[in-house]
């Protein structure tokens, strides 16, 4: 089978699962909404089909077709599946998880002691970076690349380490559940310097590079009158910015919610301090003193 017709036949399923994941997602967030309509509000609805979409374009749409044509369309594939879609995903995510419904049926075991220990372990903030970094790096050295493109089940496996590493990273920086990490909310804003720096080290190598990294792709018709060394340093600069980007936004609201408690702390002490002044002051309390 072509790899054309390969996909076509991958884009099928993975649109099946998409949609049947959708439909079970609303119906759950319905039921949560009828008891606590801040718990899944409507941006959680939305946050989570977006997520969705962005897993689909990467996956079953024509996108999907050129990445064994062009290094930047599997660059935006290895951004949507790990960088945009996860936070999506886990910001989907209702505040509150449902009494009743699939959901609960299905996560009465997890919540068992051991299934608790071992899923502390593995949203441990230092194994999810190193997960994600080392997912990057494993599926980018030429070897392992070149295999991906080969095989359609590697491809396959390679793009669902890519969502999920994407997860896992993104775990301790959402922070759907409470007890997800439990170090201080201030180490998130090094956890993602720190995550910038694989991703640097890379798209600058891609970007500087004045080889082709991947010669699978020197025979392969370029499109848009670009060459593969062009292409790959586009797909480079590509990853550089679009990850930069989304790590500074999220760090600017990890910021904002670390200041945001100071400040509301500092206007409760002002405004203690200004009542006491103002009562000191009475002059029906000095008539009484």
């Amino acid at each position: 089978m072509s790899h054309p017709h390969q996909v076509a036949f991958g884009a099928f399923w993975v649109s099946a699962a998409l949609i049947v994941a959708a439909m079970v997602y609303l119906t759950e967030w319905v039921r949560v909404r009828r008891l606590d309509r801040e718990s899944a509000g409507g941006w959680h609805a939305a946050s989570f089909a977006l997520g969705l979409l962005f897993i689909w374009v990467a996956t079953a749409s024509p996108l999907a077709a050129l990445d064994h044509a062009m290094l930047t369309a599997h660059m935006v594939q290895h951004l949507l599946l790990m960088t945009l879609a996860p936070p999506l995903i886990l910001l989907g995510v209702p505040v509150k998880p449902p009494v009743h419904g699939r959901l609960q049926a299905i996560g009465r075991p997890l919540r068992s002691g051991p299934m608790q220990k071992i899923g502390r372990a593995l949203t441990h903030p230092a194994l999810c970076w190193f997960a994600a970094a080392g997912t990057l790096v494993v599926w980018h050295i030429p070897s392992m690349f070149v295999l991906g493109l080969r095989s359609e089940m590697w491809h396959g496996i390679q793009q669902a380490s890519f969502f999920a590493a994407g997860l896992l990273f993104w775990l301790p920086v959402v922070q759907p559940w409470p007890t997800v990490s439990k170090w201080p909310q201030s180490s998130v804003l090094l956890y993602l310097f720190l995550a910038t720096l694989p991703c640097d080290i890379l798209s600058g190598f891609l970007v500087f590079c004045d080889r082709v990294v991947y010669p699978v792709f020197l025979s392969s018709p370029q499109s848009f009158g670009r060459s593969a060394l062009e292409d790959q340093q586009r797909a480079g600069a590509l990853m550089w910015t679009c990850v930069t980007v989304v790590y500074l936004i999220a760090a600017a609201i990890v910021a904002v919610r670390l200041l945001l408690p100071r400040r509301m702390e500092e206007r409760s002490m002002l405004q203690f301090e200004s009542e006491r002044i103002a009562a000191r002051m009475d002059p029906r309390r000095m008539e009484a003193v």
